[in-house]
């Protein structure tokens, strides 16, 4: 069963008010939604986002007994346009989650992980055209070492791209253990970093443009937050850390100089780790790491 990572820090983070209006833009299972909503009256309104028709399926059954809640199927990349179609104002809090949900690793059929033998797939949006599957068999060798070396951080990038095309080239490389085959025939010369793993996670980011949108989404989510609203993000790896670091020190640049001081239009907060017991009773919360941003005029 998926769990929320960072579940109590991240409602805290965001000093929710019962009549507020919020936006998680990652629903999943509906963890994080489930205990804004708890804290929310009849008059506070929460919306969530997600583009996962199945995870959408399940969150509607958890959540079905709340009615002050609405749910959007799509991309948090688009969180301007649905702030403007459902005319969403004073929003006092924004959530990101971004993590592949824990159900989608381990249904087989969704291809998102090494350990079952399946189609190549990850796509988090199934209406999707591009696939591992394309990624794999269509994506040149050049290109295939520039996703793996920058979204995976794999040593031997090339000589990885270059089986991968010899093999392809034999017959389509379709499934998961075959790919993990071909990763097998570079193995000896990989670091100690589970190689699956940084191959895995480089496909996935590449299929879903997860790291382009992280970036947008987060701006737009800055530029709609009310006075004193947060913004609340969860990373799950230092590539999207980065991105989120980066757009918060951006914004909190800009400050109005008042006779008494300079007076930043954001405010950061100490990042927030996972706490020990946290990591001992769900293992893929370790490498977790939430970042909270306040709007303060």
């Amino acid at each position: 069963m998926h769990k929320s990572v960072l579940s109590d820090e991240t409602i805290k983070s965001l000093n929710i008010k019962e009549n507020g209006v919020y936006i998680d833009c990652t629903l999943g299972h509906g963890g994080h939604s489930l205990e804004i909503l708890k804290k929310l009256n009849n008059t506070g309104h929460l919306y969530s986002i997600d583009q996962d028709a199945e995870a959408i399926k399940v969150a509607k059954e958890k959540l079905k007994n709340f009615k002050n809640i609405t749910i959007i199927k799509g991309n948090f990349v688009d969180l301007d346009k649905y702030i403007s179609q459902y005319e969403i104002k004073n929003i006092d809090g924004i959530l990101f989650d971004i993590g592949v949900n824990s159900s989608q690793f381990d249904t087989a059929e969704r291809g998102f992980s090494y350990r079952f033998d399946s189609r190549l797939d990850m796509r988090m949006n199934q209406e999707n055209e591009l696939d591992a599957y394309k990624v794999i068999n269509e994506y040149s060798s050049d290109m295939l070492t520039e996703i793996f070396r920058k979204y995976g951080e794999v040593k031997n990038s090339k000589q990885l791209s270059n089986e991968i095309v010899k093999s392809r080239s034999e017959k389509p490389i379709k499934n998961t253990f075959e790919l993990n085959k071909v990763i097998d025939s570079v193995n000896p010369a990989w670091s100690k970093k589970n190689p699956y793993k940084q191959v895995y996670q480089a496909l996935r980011i590449e299929v879903n443009n997860e790291l382009d949108v992280i970036e947008k989404a987060i701006q737009k989510a800055l530029d709609n937050i009310s006075v004193d609203g947060r913004v609340a993000v969860i990373t799950f790896h230092s590539l999207e850390d980065k991105i989120v670091k980066g757009v918060f020190s951006r914004n909190k640049q800009e400050f109005i100089e008042t006779p008494m001081e300079l007076k930043y239009k954001f405010r950061t907060f100490k990042s927030v780790y996972p706490t020990k017991k946290e990591v001992e009773e769900n293992l893929r919360s370790r490498s977790s790491k939430l970042r909270i941003i306040r709007k303060n005029y």
